[in-house]
């Protein structure tokens, strides 16, 4: 189990974060678009059935329909805005963290200090997936609230969502925070986080595109690369489904998030091994 240094520097990771302006910047917007919903959305329920809805006090068409059925699609967007915007948003916001903590004068004090470097690292990867985390589960929890309020349906499935979205972005950040350790550089962390983003979103779709390539190497070799990434649009649709209530496989759940941990558990492994060889 991590000792007290690695919660000490993931600790220090969230003070400097707060201490950035554009994350201030994102909260105050993201409380800004929660706050328009609940003064602007207006549902009108009647006997468990949404009879009107009126958003910045113009009517939208809306077929009378229970309040749990119409959630269900709401949800299940937010889920998918959340999944996808957060894991963006980290990718771009979290890029400089680990290159600030490898900075020449920064690296030399904190080695100074009577914490081990696997901590530091580990450390700086539990901050950052604290922050992801946090966000989600803000977006989510403000928008239930909202509609709770609104229609007097109450779930806490958006949130369950949310902290899937938060986790799912470990295996995106190990990389990133490996990357770093190689080449101290945060638009090189951002874009291996980018593509390992976009090629976790083709692993999904593995077994139909595998046809397309010639049958040998090339088919074999695509196969062996797609095997190992994170389902990143299967965990997607995943937290889409347990926000708006459909059926979820959840053995399937428990090997998806087993292969997520086991691939962030490597790579970070690789990452400690190389800041441990290098002499600063």
């Amino acid at each position: 189990m991590p000792g007290r240094a690695v919660f000490g520097v993931a600790a220090d990771l969230l003070r400097e974060a707060a201490s950035r302006m554009w994350f201030l910047a994102l909260g105050g917007a993201v409380t800004a678009i929660l706050a328009g919903l609940g003064f602007s959305l207006r549902l009108d329920v009647v006997d468990g059935a949404l009879a009107a809805t009126r958003f910045f006090g113009k009517s939208v068409h809306t077929d009378i329909a229970s309040v749990d059925v119409v959630l269900r699609s709401v949800y299940e967007a937010t889920a998918y805005l959340i999944f996808y915007g957060g894991m963006i948003f980290g990718i771009l916001a979290c890029a400089d963290f680990a290159p600030s903590l490898l900075s020449p004068g920064r690296i030399e004090h904190l080695l100074s200090l009577p914490v081990r470097r696997w901590e530091l690292l580990l450390g700086t990867f539990l901050g950052v997936l604290t922050i992801a985390l946090c966000g989600a589960l803000y977006g989510a929890g403000g928008l239930s609230v909202i509609l709770g309020v609104k229609t007097g349906s109450w779930t806490l499935r958006p949130m369950a969502a949310a902290a899937l979205a938060g986790a799912s972005f470990a295996g995106i950040y190990a990389v990133m925070l490996t990357v770093a350790v190689f080449v101290r550089s945060a638009s090189m962390s951002a874009a291996v986080g980018g593509l390992l983003f976009t090629l976790g979103i083709v692993a999904s779709y593995r077994q139909k595109i595998a046809p397309m390539f010639e049958p040998g190497v090339a088919r074999e070799s695509f196969k062996a690369l797609t095997a190992v990434l994170p389902r990143i649009a299967t965990l997607a649709d995943t937290a889409a489904s347990i926000a708006g209530e459909g059926k979820v496989d959840q053995p399937a759940l428990g090997s998806l998030l087993l292969g997520l941990a086991l691939f962030a558990a490597a790579v970070l492994a690789l990452g400690i091994w190389r800041f441990d060889q290098k002499d600063f």
